[in-house]
């Protein structure tokens, strides 16, 4: 009906469509090409949710500005940020309240959402347990066989192809986001990895999953370094759709790993590392200035934009070699 109430009027911007799901696949369904344009929805940003002072413009970043800026957010803080998320329901909402409000939302998942947007009846008990395991590995490049091999711990078995089919359900309902490989030219003789990054659409349904709280998430580094770097990308991911950026992520034979690349329709691409603490700021730069300088081909493709380090730190600056520090609490559109 609206398609053709658009043929009739012949007029722009005349209708918002919103859904939380993929619709089941119909030949006889309209695709909506050269009518619709489609826009992906994210959790908010911190950015979104002002909880960033958006004193550093990732629109506006370059390898000839110097940045500064001072976040708001402590270490406490941005654990606390990483269980509440991105929901405009929990802007308000204590910790406590939003990890149960969190896990409610998995249990839903797995118990009724997936079957009414797949239209498949998945085992809710093993969609569970592969939930849990996504959770563990978030932001990182978990294979089938180990995520099959994860889910199975409890004496069945499940096999890798069931595990891609319960991933993609996930992915249907917009709960998975996996992060792709970055496919660019290189000077070098590496070979590039393809497997992508596991990503929940917002890190705060890893920490629900798993049921780690504010406190419990900020007195396990290890995890939180994962839930922080998860945060980042989601941020990212919607900073940068501002100017239909994509975001990828680097990783080759030698070891080399940047944990973002965002690139533009226009050719721009820009890398990043996340870090949760300052211990390792010196590491990140290293593996920045090593992907521009001995791994990608500049020549074909053009030196990066910039390249940064996001980081859980206090203080936005930026080093000698003109690599920007930034804290996500300064981060802005």
């Amino acid at each position: 009906m609206i398609r053709h109430e658009i043929d009739d009027r012949q007029l722009r911007g005349q209708f918002i469509l919103s859904g939380s799901a993929t619709p089941p696949d119909d030949v006889t369904r309209h695709s909506g090409a050269g009518r619709f344009a489609r826009l992906r929805m994210r959790p908010m940003s911190l950015a979104e949710s002002q909880r960033s002072t958006s004193e550093v413009s990732l629109a506006t970043l370059g390898n000839d500005v110097h940045v500064s800026g001072t976040s708001r957010l402590s270490y406490a803080d941005l654990a606390v940020e990483a269980v509440r998320g991105g929901w405009p329901a929990l802007l308000s909402a204590t910790p406590s309240d939003a990890v149960t409000f969190n896990r409610s939302y998995c249990d839903d998942l797995c118990s009724s959402d997936i079957q009414l947007a797949t239209g498949v009846r998945h085992d809710s008990v093993r969609m569970r347990r592969l939930l849990e395991s996504v959770s563990r590995n978030n932001a990182g490049e978990a294979t089938l066989e180990n995520l099959a091999r994860d889910v199975s711990a409890d004496g069945g078995h499940l096999n890798p192809e069931t595990v891609r089919t319960y991933l993609d359900a996930l992915t249907r309902v917009f709960a998975l986001e996996e992060l792709p490989a970055w496919s660019v030219a290189l000077r070098s003789r590496s070979r590039l990895r393809t497997s992508p990054k596991l990503h929940l659409v917002d890190p705060a349904l890893a920490c629900a999953a798993l049921g780690v709280g504010a406190e419990r998430l900020a007195s396990d580094p290890e995890f939180f370094g994962q839930v922080f770097e998860a945060m980042v990308i989601r941020d990212l991911r919607s900073l940068a759709s501002a100017e239909l950026g994509r975001i990828y992520h680097y990783r080759d034979n030698t070891g080399l790993e940047v944990d973002a690349v965002l690139e533009y329709p226009d050719g721009r691409w820009a890398a990043i590392e996340v870090k949760l603490g300052s211990s390792r700021i010196s590491d990140a730069e290293k593996s920045l200035l090593a992907l521009r300088d001995s791994r990608v081909d500049v020549d074909r493709i053009g030196s990066p934009t910039y390249l940064a380090i996001v980081t859980g730190t206090q203080y936005a600056y930026t080093r000698p070699t003109g690599v920007h520090v930034i804290p996500p609490g300064v981060l802005g559109p």
